[in-house]
């Protein structure tokens, strides 16, 4: 340990100007990926408890729309931006209204059930919600994935350039500057190792609460829309009589109006 921080110490003091560059742009990737990382951590921690304060309302409410009727939002929750989202679409098509007004209670009382069709959009409207809410929570992650594939490159380039003026060195008879070139070429790779690890650890982290928060909409998409099914759903067949195509007949193709007919009967 003590040889590899005097190694560590002498690469340096021999550094390059070429690897002071490739080292602040190093810090600078950085910065910039802690940054990501720290505030989805932040993020993502608010979720959590976001959606637990949701779920326990949802699951402690007496009815399906108990808290789309009272519009009691809970911010930064995606479970909550879901249900609003599949409440929306089923009162639409259950009272013609996306939002709650004064008559909503009295009018969904009397109101009928909706089709299996409809509940289809009611599906559809939860699985945009889950796509959306993928996009927003993977914000910023991207600038993580950016610091962790060019952070190693740079700290290639670093090493070959080091070594390239190691050997031009040597070619010029100038053989003191074999340690200290190679030396200042490898501080690159090493600070780009530690750049490029704790950063990978940081992105794997987020990447697996990320997909932890989307299984559970999966799930709750799931829960409520067989809640909905259930309620407000009507399964019954309807009869309808369609005709064959035999019974219509053959479609009658109109007769070519010749010029007689066309053109008008002198007096």
């Amino acid at each position: 340990m003590l040889s590899f921080v005097g190694g560590l110490k002498f690469g340096l003091d021999h550094i390059t100007p070429l690897a002071w560059g490739i080292l602040g742009l190093l810090a600078v990737l950085s910065t910039i990926s802690w940054s990501a990382l720290l505030m989805k951590w932040i993020l993502l921690n608010r979720t959590d408890r976001a959606n637990r304060r949701f779920l326990s309302g949802f699951h402690d409410s007496p009815h399906p729309l108990a808290i789309y009727l009272t519009k009691e939002q809970v911010e930064l929750s995606p479970l909550y931006y879901l249900y609003h989202a599949a409440c929306r679409e089923l009162a639409f098509h259950l009272v013609g209204e996306e939002e709650p007004g004064r008559s909503f209670s009295a009018r969904l009382q009397g109101a009928g059930r909706i089709s299996p069709s409809q509940m289809g959009s009611v599906q559809n409207a939860m699985e945009r919600t889950v796509s959306s809410t993928a996009l927003r929570l993977e914000t910023r992650l991207s600038l993580v994935a950016t610091a962790i594939s060019v952070a190693p490159l740079l700290g290639i380039l670093g090493t070959v350039a080091g070594l390239l003026e190691v050997f031009s060195a040597l070619d010029a008879g100038d053989k003191s500057m074999l340690a200290e070139g190679t030396s200042s070429a490898l501080i690159t790779t090493i600070v780009a190792l530690l750049v490029v690890i704790p950063s990978l650890i940081g992105h794997n982290a987020m990447v697996s609460r990320i997909r932890a928060i989307l299984v559970r909409m999966d799930n709750f998409a799931s829960e409520l829309s067989g809640l909905f099914d259930r309620q407000f759903v009507d399964h019954r067949k309807v009869e309808e009589y369609l005709p064959s195509l035999g019974t219509l007949g053959a479609p009658a193709m109109p007769r070519p109006s010749t010029v007689a007919e066309r053109s008008p009967t002198r007096a």
